[in-house]
């Protein structure tokens, strides 16, 4: 078990991207044609979301990420991810009690998706309060280019 006391959950800052991005790329979420660049994560934050991170105090490296992007309507929990080198320790505890105070001080709810084969994620954001919402799928656009006139 890691020590939790080593580490703190606080909001992004421009000069965390290389960090968050490595995390990111190392987890899978990264993923081309997804856009996840410092600029668009600029642009959430203005626009009311919140990137938040776990750093270890000792290193003051990011090791984790919880991206709550808000729509006026609901958040939606994206990219929350702990550096491979660190899982295993219960450090996506704090980091998940941090973003759901989050959501409770707004007052909206919280929306998440997670890849079907993925149990140990689904596991634990069912133990965190997550239901499963009906029988949706996702669908999306990412290559603007491709959207009909």
């Amino acid at each position: 078990m890691t020590d939790k006391q080593s580490f703190t959950v606080r909001d992004y800052w421009a000069a965390d991207y290389p960090h968050v991005a490595d995390i990111w790329e190392r987890t899978g979420l990264n993923t081309p044609g997804r856009g996840d660049s410092a600029e668009v994560i600029e642009n959430s934050l203005r626009r009311n979301g919140r990137l938040l991170v776990l750093v270890d105090k000792a290193s003051d490296t990011v090791v984790g990420t919880s991206w709550l992007t808000n729509d006026g309507r609901r958040l939606f929990l994206h990219h929350f991810a702990i550096d491979p080198r660190f899982q295993g320790g219960g450090l996506s505890k704090p980091l998940m009690r941090e973003s759901l105070k989050i959501a409770r001080e707004i007052g909206l709810q919280v929306k998440l998706e997670v890849h079907r084969d993925n149990e140990k994620a689904i596991h634990f954001y069912e133990k965190a309060g997550f239901k499963r919402l009906g029988d949706y799928d996702v669908y999306i656009i990412r290559d603007l280019s491709k959207i009909k006139e």
